[in-house]
């Protein structure tokens, strides 16, 4: 099925999505090369994200931090904080350290092998292909969710996902081709995401309609086949969220492993079936009776939420106070703008 990729390319010079981190197929074949710290920066986000959720955050750090400098430069906090809404808090603490090392041990340059690049702090071996295939045109096999439901309908695949994997890596590792390989990448994913989608596929318009298997088989619609899923457990906990008399915050800074590892937020209880109450200073706690709630990849979760005006001069137990001009909301993980939203309302008069 060789012939395959040159059929798919011809489609992809028409039809390439115009995305802020790509170099479309003509500026490419006038000799335009991809940014790697753009490539790199796109994917990283992109990794259990959509494109549309994608494009704002790009954008606004690509005007923050309009290279692997710049990012490498940022404060902590401030990086989380644009993070915030993207999930998976460690996808950020590694993109900062990627960015230190690439900008401070590697000249600010990017590697331009896969094998190279996978050997950098949060990427892994999808990642470390398509920034090889897209920023510089390296024949590697690049396989996302899109590629996987594209090579599942074009050969008929019918093991669940994920057992299917290598069959699927197999089947898109067959049509890579040599030339133009980045815009091939991109081509499939462009495929899957505009036409092969994951209901009511346009197979009238697709470019390999008369190659594909389940079309022929009338099976497309079903196909790829998924385990299913167990359902997503929930988990309750308490925020406890202070104001004292001179407008200081009570914040904690959570461990710097562990799910918001490292992140600024409320001090709180365990997260489990049953939290034991754990305030962080002694005080008189009111129940809000609000929950926050928060749905992370593995478990939902409900977050109670207790306010307490302090007297100035108090001295927490857990956590630092922090003044009105050092508290910036918008560095918070998201759960944790949540609360801060529900309980502004109670203790934003204190003073």
């Amino acid at each position: 099925m060789r012939d395959a990729a040159g059929d798919l390319l011809a489609w992809y010079d028409g039809h390439a999505r115009d995305l802020p981190w790509r170099v479309a197929p003509a500026a490419r074949a006038a000799g335009v090369r991809p940014d790697p710290y753009r490539v790199w920066l796109s994917e990283v986000m992109l990794q259990q994200t959509t494109v549309a959720a994608v494009k704002a955050y790009y954008e606004r750090f690509t005007t923050l931090w309009p290279d692997v400098g710049a990012l490498a430069a940022a404060p902590d906090d401030q990086v989380m904080g644009e993070w915030a809404g993207l999930g998976y808090y460690a996808r950020a603490r590694n993109l900062l350290k990627c960015a230190r090392v690439v900008a401070g041990d590697l000249g600010g340059q990017f590697p331009d092998t896969r094998e190279a690049l996978v050997k950098l702090p949060g990427i892994g071996p999808y990642t470390g292909a398509a920034i090889a295939a897209i920023a510089f045109d390296a024949p590697e096999v690049v396989v996302d969710g899109n590629v996987e439901r594209v090579m599942a309908r074009l050969h008929d695949i019918h093991t669940p996902l994920p057992a299917a994997k290598p069959a699927l890596v197999e089947a898109a590792a067959g049509l890579t081709p040599a030339e133009r390989p980045g815009d091939y990448a991109q081509a499939v994913m462009d495929l899957g995401a505009t036409v092969c989608t994951p209901k009511s596929p346009a197979c009238g318009i697709c470019p390999w309609m008369a190659r594909c298997a389940a079309r022929k088989a009338g099976t497309q619609a079903d196909l790829p086949r998924k385990t299913p899923k167990k359902p997503k457990p929930t988990r309750l906990g308490i925020a406890y969220v202070a104001r004292r008399a001179d407008g200081a915050w009570l914040l904690e800074r959570r461990p710097g492993k562990g799910l918001l590892g490292g992140m600024l937020g409320w001090p709180g209880s365990d997260w489990s079936d049953a939290p034991a109450p754990a305030p962080p200073v002694q005080a008189d706690w009111r129940d809000l009776g609000e929950e926050a709630r928060h749905t992370f990849t593995h478990f939902h979760l409900r977050l109670a939420i207790r306010v307490a005006h302090l007297p100035e001069g108090a001295v927490a137990e857990r956590g630092d106070f922090r003044p009105p001009a050092a508290f910036r909301p918008s560095e918070l993980p998201t759960v944790m703008r949540k609360v801060f939203d529900l309980a502004r309302p109670a203790l934003e008069n204190t003073r």
